[in-house]
């Protein structure tokens, strides 16, 4: 009768790429489905977003035209890649 939906999810701030792989590889597992820009949700059709630390640093860069690079490649990603977004903010 009830169901979820993206209005809700639940949020983990990764340290590194290694806890983003970790994560998105435990929840997208038996079912779970990736989505955009570091969100997917689970087998149980819950939504979570995958972030790691460095998106903010990324998209929060002093040089707009640098943060507007971060979000650029963020925009074509399902799981972010820490590598990929720090080499657009460079």
């Amino acid at each position: 009768m009830f169901t979820f939906t993206e209005a809700f999810s639940i949020v983990i701030l990764c340290n590194d790429q290694s806890e983003v792989d970790t994560y998105w590889d435990a929840l997208t597992a038996d079912g779970g489905s990736p989505g955009r820009c570091g969100w997917l949700k689970d087998k149980f059709d819950v939504s979570w977003q995958i972030i790691p630390k460095q998106l903010g640093e990324c998209l929060g860069n002093p040089d707009s035209s640098k943060a507007e690079g971060a979000m650029n490649a963020m925009m074509g990603m399902s799981k972010l890649i820490v590598s990929e977004l720090e080499a657009a903010v460079k």
